[in-house]
């Protein structure tokens, strides 16, 4: 079971979670050259040849749930957000990061009982989103997912406060599978809580914001498959999430989440996602499906790696970092970290001196580019405004067991406008922050449009290329 810090720490997490698409006049044309450098051509066109034209789902087998961006218009949640800035993207990695870390520099007089962790120091919504039912009857619900989780899917509840929107909330009073988890049992994780029940209240000088119950209910995921059972906390009365969802569920190593709930065969995997790079488009996100292998797709694997401290989390071991078809000058040493798989850090980070010398690397490439302003922690941007060609050289991140994530254009470096890379873009790395959980962070954006297989079982993670 979690532990109560954990829990609570994950509670103010989520207790943030719950508090016209730009067209381009172009198409582009990609390809690989000589295994080294990818290339880009504008051609004039009148519509977005990336972009569909309509909200259907993506064809990825195994009954996929669509994975939407919290921005897009095919999203169940509200849509009418506006594209963080680098600085806000940057801050939401820092809090992120320090809240997976247990660590913050921040104050504030609202904190969870027991661990005065305060909610300033921690992240807002979910980036991607995915529609579920919940109880029995079902409940339709958009909610986001998260791999870091501490052993809870989280959801708004009724009743809700006074005046607060209420229409995208589980209301618990409806389903006949609901089932109280009671306060000191084994499953709940609240060793304040006093009554029949598992909950807690989230208080503020005096002032109850938000109730937290611990109770079990059904989910259903595509194509109606119910799991019985999965430990929800409800999170009731001034709790709303800040991306119009209705919550988050669990996919972290612990083993009330619903990624160990999933019945396993030597034939298939725990689940895979493949994250959309474009607010256009739809990614996905399957469970129990078929090996990668099994369906005639290439797959390279990683070994999942453990961590005493932080068990729930994903990690695998980063070995090699190439660059235009070179390894990076840097011993094997100096490279190798524990890096965490993550979906709610945008930014790629390593190691400083790995960073410092995969940046000189990269201006070396790009040196015939006019240089662009850095944005803010981006050092490394370059102005492609007037051009009809670019050149970029491949990145390769290899891991240990064999797995290698090869970026395109899209997944190095971040656009201001992601439906213009004939624009200004900066290199998407960093320095790994000393507050992280981890030596390296591989990043939501590193691993858009590749299918991430979270072999569970073989203690393995997958990489499948341009999946969607």
């Amino acid at each position: 079971m979690a532990s109560h810090s954990a829990i609570h720490t994950c509670l103010l997490l989520c207790l943030l979670l719950v508090a016209p698409q730009l067209g381009r006049s172009y198409r582009t044309t990609s390809y690989t050259h000589g295994g080294s450098r990818h290339v880009f051509l504008r051609s004039s066109a009148q519509e977005d040849s990336r972009a569909p034209s309509t909200c259907s789902p993506i064809e990825s087998g195994d009954g996929a749930l669509s994975v939407t961006h919290r921005l897009s218009p095919c999203s169940g949640a509200d849509a009418d957000q506006s594209m963080p800035t680098v600085s806000d993207t940057f801050n939401r990695d820092a809090l992120r990061l320090r809240a997976l870390s247990g660590s913050s520099s921040k104050q504030s007089d609202l904190t969870i009982p027991s661990t005065g962790t305060p909610l300033v120091a921690l992240p807002g919504g979910s980036e991607y989103h995915i529609t579920v039912g919940y109880g029995t009857p079902v409940q339709k619900l958009t909610v986001g997912f998260d791999t870091a989780t501490a052993g809870a899917t989280f959801l708004q509840c009724k009743p809700c406060a006074a005046g607060a929107p209420c229409g995208k909330a589980f209301d618990p009073s409806r389903s006949s599978s609901l089932a109280q988890i009671p306060c000191g049992s084994h499953d709940c994780p609240f060793k304040a809580c006093s009554g029949p029940t598992c909950t807690i209240a989230v208080t503020k000088k005096g002032t109850v914001l938000v109730n937290a119950t611990f109770m079990t209910d059904t989910l259903t995921v595509a194509p109606s498959i119910p799991v019985n059972d999965i430990r929800v906390v409800c999170l009731e009365m001034g709790a709303r999430t800040t991306d119009s969802s209705s919550g988050v569920i669990d996919l972290s190593r612990e083993s009330h989440s619903l990624a160990s709930r999933v019945v396993l065969s030597p034939e298939t995997v725990a689940f895979s996602y493949c994250l959309p790079w474009d607010p256009a488009t739809r990614g996905f996100l399957t469970f129990g499906a078929t090996r990668p292998e099994r369906a005639g797709r290439g797959v390279t694997y990683a070994k999942l790696h453990d961590n005493a401290a932080r068990p729930n989390l994903y990690f695998v071991k980063l070995v090699g970092v190439s660059i235009g078809g070179f390894d990076l000058p840097v011993p094997p040493a100096a490279i190798a970290a524990d890096a965490l798989v993550e979906v709610h850090t945008t930014f790629t980070y390593l190691k400083p001196d790995v960073y410092a010398v995969l940046r000189s690397n990269f201006r070396w490439w790009m040196k015939e580019y006019v240089v662009a302003p850095s944005s803010g922690e981006l050092d490394t941007c370059y102005d492609f405004t007037h051009l009809n060609t670019i050149e970029v050289p491949i990145i390769t991140l290899k891991f240990e067991g064999g797995a290698s994530l090869e970026l395109g254009i899209e997944q190095m470096m971040y656009f201001k406008d992601r439906r213009d890379i004939f624009s200004v873009a900066c290199l998407a790395f960093a320095p790994v922050p000393a507050y992280a959980p981890a030596g390296a962070v591989i990043g939501s954006l590193a691993q858009s449009e590749t299918e991430v297989v979270y072999d569970v079982l073989g203690g393995k993670l997958g990489l499948v290329p341009n999946r969607c």
